[in-house]
């Protein structure tokens, strides 16, 4: 099935209202944290209000994600815990770096009777982890891991290898394009890290665009006013979805049922393109229906 994840929005598990606010937000997917935003002597009281959240429902369509504190915590037992009971769309997990990790999160959620609906996400923020994208994500064929996808984790990142965040991230390109590259070969989704500067929309929307045209499936949020803006970056255009239904009736007509190229409006089109229109069109279905519900 495919579903849009343009915007997926940190909500802090200790702020109840926050999470009572973000059954109304229009973000494709929520993740409900417990790591960052959550000070140490809050952790308990957040497990406790997304396990009240989530059992409350009310969330729509949206994709709901736990994130957990990291493996090396004294946190992380008790997140996995209460996420297997409460049974989310997946969790995330900060820090993964290693098969190791992989296979010791996976089996957890197995001892704990998790439902194999509860997918894992994994923060690939550290040098480790970069270095070794593809073996993680090969790995991820294995279903006992569970693995959907990545978030690409910048700021972290940048702490450890001292690589500078700045606009435009010329320095961060290549890692990107390792991961995303990683992820496309063995079936994976991945989103982008957050846009620190909340009122800078300029230069959220600039890099909006740059991870939608690197090959993003959509980005992180870290406040509601940067939902729409997000959504609107990552949404095919009207025109680009008429022309992936153009491309795909053009072959789809008897005489080029058998043909690899055709020629359309004074262009030739591979099939190819229509597979790439086939993903277009199935995303703006997508987003429609995540409008009606």
């Amino acid at each position: 099935m495919t579903r849009p994840r343009r915007s997926h929005l940190f909500m802090p598990g200790s702020n109840p209202r926050a999470l009572e606010k973000a059954r109304n937000l229009p973000a494709d997917g929520l993740i409900l944290d417990l790591e960052d935003s959550v000070a140490p002597d809050a952790k308990a009281l957040a497990r406790d209000g997304i396990a009240v959240a989530i059992a409350a429902k009310g969330f729509g369509k949206r994709e709901i994600l736990i994130r957990t504190n990291g493996l090396d915590t004294p946190w992380w037992a008790d997140d996995v815990a209460m996420a297997a009971k409460a049974s989310p769309d997946g969790i995330l997990v900060p820090k993964v770096s290693s098969i190791e990790d992989l296979d010791t999160i996976g089996l957890r959620l197995t001892e704990l009777g998790a439902a194999p609906t509860v997918k894992v996400w994994a923060m690939i923020e550290t040098a480790r982890a970069v270095l070794h994208a593809e073996e993680l994500a090969e790995a991820g064929r294995d279903p006992s891991r569970r693995l959907a996808g990545f978030v690409f984790g910048p700021n972290d990142i940048s702490r450890e290898t001292r690589i500078r965040m700045l606009p435009g991230r010329a320095a961060m390109i290549p890692m990107i394009t390792h991961c995303i590259l990683a992820t496309r070969a063995h079936g994976l989704e991945i989103l982008d890290g957050p846009y620190s500067d909340i009122a800078n929309s300029d230069g959220f929307a600039t890099e909006c665009a740059q991870a939608r045209d690197l090959g993003f499936d959509g980005k992180t949020l870290i406040h509601p006013s940067q939902i729409d803006a997000c959504n609107a970056i990552f949404t095919p255009p009207e025109e680009e979805v008429a022309r992936a239904r153009k491309i795909i009736a053009a072959f789809e007509l008897p005489g080029n049922a058998s043909r690899g190229a055709i020629r359309l409006d004074g262009a030739m089109v591979e099939r190819l393109h229509a597979d790439m229109a086939r993903r277009t069109i199935a995303i703006a279905d997508a987003i429609a229906a995540m409008g009606k519900g």
